[in-house]
């Protein structure tokens, strides 16, 4: 009846060592329906990430532009820095793993009371040092998988610290990109509005002569100033928002609000 017993209690005891092996389950991807091709598949996507695609526009003027956004980017910065934070925190779960090793030392001086019983020799110094030292070593063995579920973990940190780099990184490179081209097509724009500006201009000299000579009627001269005043007043609307998209490139660069050098023109874009 006793080895029955002890043979039960050994049996569960075994049991419940092999099943609290690790803390906390494995993990499991669950089951979610997915096509089997996408129309960009991660390695392109990352190639994407990883390549400098702006370079192909040819333009030097952009080039620099990402460049200082990206050295002068608070932004990155910080990415940067978290990558790093986490790259310590994995380093450290798994110094945990390894033998610990610790030391120490003391100095101190002493005096020994001359009137204690038995009283202290005459012949002996009643002040003395004292130097201690210790030296301590350990190792936690891994037996619940504690510092392994810790280490995986910390894993997982770093890689999505580095994906949100990344993701910092190409958010800011194509802010930058894109709106450099909006500013260059804005550019064009108001050469647009202005060479039309002139166009009505030299119109309206001549509906002024013809006017003074009675060639045209009133009407028709206020037709034409009209058209005029109207090509003027789209000056300013696209110089405002020349001045808005500045103002978007200079706090991706991490400037003050200021005027933005010009490269290609959208055509050569």
């Amino acid at each position: 009846m006793r080895t029955r017993t002890w043979t039960a209690i050994l049996a569960a005891a075994t049991s419940c060592l092999v099943g609290c092996f690790s803390v906390g389950p494995d993990y499991s991807r669950p089951e979610v329906p997915v096509p089997a091709t996408w129309r960009v598949d991660l390695p392109a996507a990352e190639a994407v990430v990883n390549t400098a695609w702006w370079e192909q526009f040819d333009d030097p003027v952009l080039n620099d532009l990402i460049q200082a956004a990206l050295e002068g980017n608070l932004d990155v910065r910080v990415a940067a820095a978290r990558v790093d934070q986490f790259i310590g925190l994995l380093r450290s779960a798994r110094s945990q793993g390894l033998p610990q090793v610790g030391y120490g030392a003391n100095v101190s001086r002493n005096r020994t009371s001359e009137v204690g019983m038995p009283p202290l020799s005459p012949l002996l110094d009643p002040v003395f040092n004292l130097y201690q030292g210790a030296l301590s070593a350990s190792w936690q063995i891994d037996l619940f998988g504690r510092v392994r579920r810790l280490t995986e973990a910390a894993q997982a940190q770093v890689y999505a610290s580095e994906q949100a780099q990344r993701g910092v990184v190409l958010s800011l490179v194509t802010g930058v990109a894109t709106s450099y081209i909006t500013l260059r097509g804005l550019d064009r724009q108001l050469e647009i509005a202005r060479a039309t500006a002139n166009n009505f201009g030299e119109t309206l000299r001549i509906f002024e002569l013809r006017y003074r000579k009675g060639l045209v009627s009133q009407t028709e001269l206020s037709q034409v100033q009209s058209q005029y005043k109207l090509a003027q007043s789209t000056i300013p609307a696209i110089e405002q928002q020349i001045a808005i998209v500045e103002n978007g490139i200079s706090i991706l660069l991490g400037r003050n609000p200021g005027p933005i050098p010009r490269g290609k023109s959208v055509s050569e874009l």
